[in-house]
């Protein structure tokens, strides 16, 4: 039957349907971003709004909203093929718009993924997904976005909403391309074949490591702060949490760029792994502390998603549930007894312990992975033929490799940050005040979260402009004064 007969919808080839698109594998990769794109927004919007003390909500849900929509503008400008572009160093891409519709709409294709033999051949061909380059750039997008806003929860409660304004297309530039094209764009630790499936270096021990760099730079919360972070919301956290969690079938399932076995097999060890650590951290809260807690459940649940992240599609589901165990024991540890004997990990705050929950899981994660990959799972979807864990005949080497892929991911986040936060302190200060913190939202964005108190009034900051004076620089001073007049987010403890 002649095309011109039959519907559109029908057609073999129709004009909007090339030969090598296929719509399953578009579909499912336009849904797994989606996912992803809602772990951020809305997921650790809510979730950072209501793990924070009330007087933080809008602020911390603003740096996660802000970092969302600064990321996309500058990774369809320059960052997208900095990260995933033609080489232009060994861990790093030629930068270049994504923006023309002659770019975007042609097959998708990673140019510097093509791996070869010692003497120039080919040995693997360059990852093409049979796709639209729009959608890659869009996958991979909700990438970039997660990582910085995961790292922002280092800094809540206390860092200048200007500095963050700065940092974070600057620390998406200089930091987190260079993570991206090193690991899977074609960089020097891709060809030698570090593995990371989905992003346990790229994104979780980057966004830990960098988180706690950057905590150090800018500084502690206030003292009551530190002491008292109770969150305003939990059920609302929950959420959040469940967002999160949910979300990670297409981070890990989405990782093979097609609908394919591999990401079944991930997203099934993902569910596995978050639920094994899950239960392990609460297990171990009631051996030590005689009672489950929510908030640990949670950071259960992150530890397990992250720890399998970096072979989700690699492993067996049984080793799934090892690294789960292995998930929910490590950070606890670090998190409930390390972090009190440790000199440094004391003074440095990281609000939310992304250190512990990203940085810690994420290493552990990779280093399981480098023991556990599966060589006919690694096959399916790994660069490099031959890979595959040393409990299965790797031997020490691909150990080798995820350790020194994992010591460069953490110098050089170490190095950037450091360097990124040193440039914006010379014009803008990282830390909010003294008087500002004392106030939280109200002071930094002139809006609340919930009208708790007067009836919704607005704090009239002329008013008690006398009043919110630190001239001697007692912290406990200004909080008997704030709670004189009836500052909103300090009279309410939730």
């Amino acid at each position: 039957m002649d095309n011109s007969t039959i519907g559109i919808a029908y057609q073999s080839n129709p004009p909007s349907v090339p030969d090598w698109l296929n719509k399953g594998d578009n579909a499912w990769q336009l849904v797994a971003a989606t996912l992803v794109g809602c772990q951020s927004m809305p997921g650790l919007v809510v979730l950072y709004g209501s793990i924070v003390k009330k007087k933080w909500a809008v602020n911390s849900a603003f740096m996660a909203l802000y970092a969302f929509a600064s990321t996309l503008i500058v990774w369809v400008l320059v960052g997208y093929k900095m990260a995933f572009g033609d080489r232009l160093l060994p861990f790093w891409g030629k930068a270049g718009a994504a923006l023309s519709q002659k770019y975007l709409i042609h097959r998708a294709s990673l140019p510097a993924t093509e791996h070869h033999y010692h003497n120039g051949t080919i040995e693997t061909p360059m990852t093409e997904p049979f796709y639209p380059q729009a959608t890659l750039v869009f996958f991979e997008f909700v990438f970039a976005a997660i990582t910085i806003i995961l790292l922002a929860g280092s800094v809540l409660g206390r860092m200048n909403i200007k500095a963050w304004m700065i940092f974070a297309p600057l620390w998406l530039l200089f930091s987190y391309t260079i993570g991206a094209f090193s690991l899977w764009g074609g960089g020097f630790l891709y060809h030698w074949g570090v593995i990371d499936y989905s992003g346990g270096y790229v994104i979780h021990l980057a966004s830990g490591v960098s988180g706690f760099t950057a905590a150090y730079w800018v500084g502690p919360r206030l003292k009551s702060d530190r002491e008292r972070f109770s969150p305003n919301n939990i059920l609302l956290m929950l959420t959040g949490a469940g967002m999160l969690w949910l979300g990670w079938s297409g981070f890990n399932g989405g990782a093979p760029y097609a609908a394919n076995i591999t990401a079944a097999v991930a997203v099934l060890n993902t569910h596995v792994c978050a639920a094994t650590s899950l239960l392990v951290w609460t297990l171990l809260d009631v051996i030590f502390f005689s009672k489950p807690s929510v908030i640990g459940a949670v950071q259960g649940m992150m530890t397990g998603l992250v720890c399998i992240t970096p072979g989700a599609g690699l492993v067996h589901t049984w080793a799934a549930i090892v690294m789960g165990i292995f998930a929910g024991c490590i950070p606890w540890f670090t998190m409930m007894v390390l972090h009190k004997k440790s000199a440094l990990l004391q003074k440095v705050d990281d609000t939310l312990a992304v250190f512990h929950t990203h940085a810690v899981a994420g290493l552990l994660g990779g280093v399981l992975t480098g023991l556990l990959a599966v060589p006919q799972l690694s096959s399916f979807d790994l660069p490099v033929p031959g890979e595959k864990g040393t409990f299965y005949g790797g031997g020490i080497s691909q150990l080798f490799k995820q350790i020194v892929g994992a010591l460069f991911v953490i110098g050089w986040n170490i190095f950037s940050t450091t360097a990124i936060l040193w440039v914006i302190a010379l014009f803008i200060p990282l830390r909010m005040p003294d008087e500002q913190l004392m106030i939280g939202d109200d002071a930094a964005h002139g809006e609340e979260a919930y009208a708790l108190w007067g009836d919704g009034d607005k704090f009239d900051a002329t008013r008690h402009e006398t009043i919110v004076t630190n001239t001697g620089g007692d912290e406990d001073n200004m909080q008997r004064q704030l709670n004189v007049m009836g500052a909103r987010g300090v009279t309410i403890q939730l």
